[in-house]
């Protein structure tokens, strides 16, 4: 069990450092184009990323034999689960795009990885259990957060109120793959949640947006990385890693995402690193491998 553990977690931490890089392609591709553009175009391509996958996987799996009953069983399961999952990532990953134009990504990034404090509230009223341990280190990965990407003061704005609407929408998201992965194929329920993203942004698009094939092929170079990586990869990954693991446990280690964009500025962009934002990550990587020890918090709770 413990085995299984650890490489979830890994899964969770590769798929914080992949969401974290991805910070540079999402900033470049608003520069081309607007957000429900972005995120439909790279929503389809990370569906159809997935499609070959599937089709390979299904090719390594034993067959089994399954009446007509089972199949329509885990076929109603997997729709549920992809559906739901690509609601909340539509209204999530939108609310995030059109609060950024309000505020600052300091902000906004502190105020959307609140869901470390969201995802456990909501749990206990869904008998999710956290122990004393879990708790300590979701108060060191706030304080480290905040250390690490507030350097203004924290006011209430429209642009925050729209990034603390998807920071609820995440932790939901969360939870919704915490109660489906254990039930279903995981790298199906991310292709279907993918292309429903992306036909809900679409829609929204056509609604809203004046698109242009000049400007979504003018940055091919970044859709391409947060569909193919961001969205294809690292969002599967997310659902493959979570499975079994404490949601509260799965958000600190996703919530690396802000640390490693804050790394990958420094490696691949050159942005020098202040004494107080390597404070914050110093914490915020302490607060995961406190979270990691056993301890009560590893009990889990009843299903949802």
């Amino acid at each position: 069990m413990k085995k299984i553990q650890m490489k979830n977690s890994f899964l969770l931490l590769l798929t914080a450092a992949i969401w974290g890089v991805a910070f540079v392609a999402q900033s470049v591709g608003m520069e081309y184009v607007e957000p429900f553009t972005f995120n439909a175009v790279r929503s389809i391509i990370g569906g159809l990323v997935l499609i070959p996958c599937i089709w390979f996987l299904d090719r390594k799996k034993p067959r089994q034999e399954k009446t007509s009953q089972m199949r329509k069983q885990e076929w109603k399961m997997l729709l549920a689960g992809g559906v739901c999952c690509g609601v909340c990532l539509f209204a999530a990953s939108n609310f995030q795009q059109f609060g950024i134009r309000y505020t600052t990504v300091g902000k906004a990034g502190f105020i959307t990885a609140c869901y470390i404090v969201i995802v456990p509230v909501i749990g206990i009223f869904l008998k999710k259990a956290c122990g004393r341990l879990l708790w300590v280190s979701v108060a060191m990965a706030v304080v480290g957060l905040y250390f690490l990407c507030m350097t203004e003061t924290l006011t209430i704005g429209k642009g925050d109120f729209l990034v603390f609407i998807c920071a609820l929408l995440f932790s939901l998201h969360i939870l919704v793959i915490d109660y489906f992965s254990p039930r279903t194929d995981g790298v199906k329920m991310s292709c279907i949640q993918f292309f429903v993203c992306g036909i809900l942004s679409g829609i929204a698009m056509l609604f809203t947006e004046e698109p242009h094939l000049a400007d979504i092929f003018a940055a091919w170079i970044p859709i391409l990385y947060a569909g193919i990586m961001s969205c294809g990869v690292a969002y599967t990954l997310q659902i493959v890693g979570q499975k079994g693991m404490n949601p509260t446990v799965a958000s600190l280690i996703l919530s690396l995402e802000s640390c490693i964009s804050v790394l990958a500025g420094w490696l691949i962009l050159g942005q020098k690193l202040s004494v107080r934002e390597l404070s914050g990550c110093l914490i915020m990587f302490g607060a995961i491998i406190l979270a990691q020890l056993p301890g009560k918090q590893e009990k889990s709770s009843t299903d949802l």
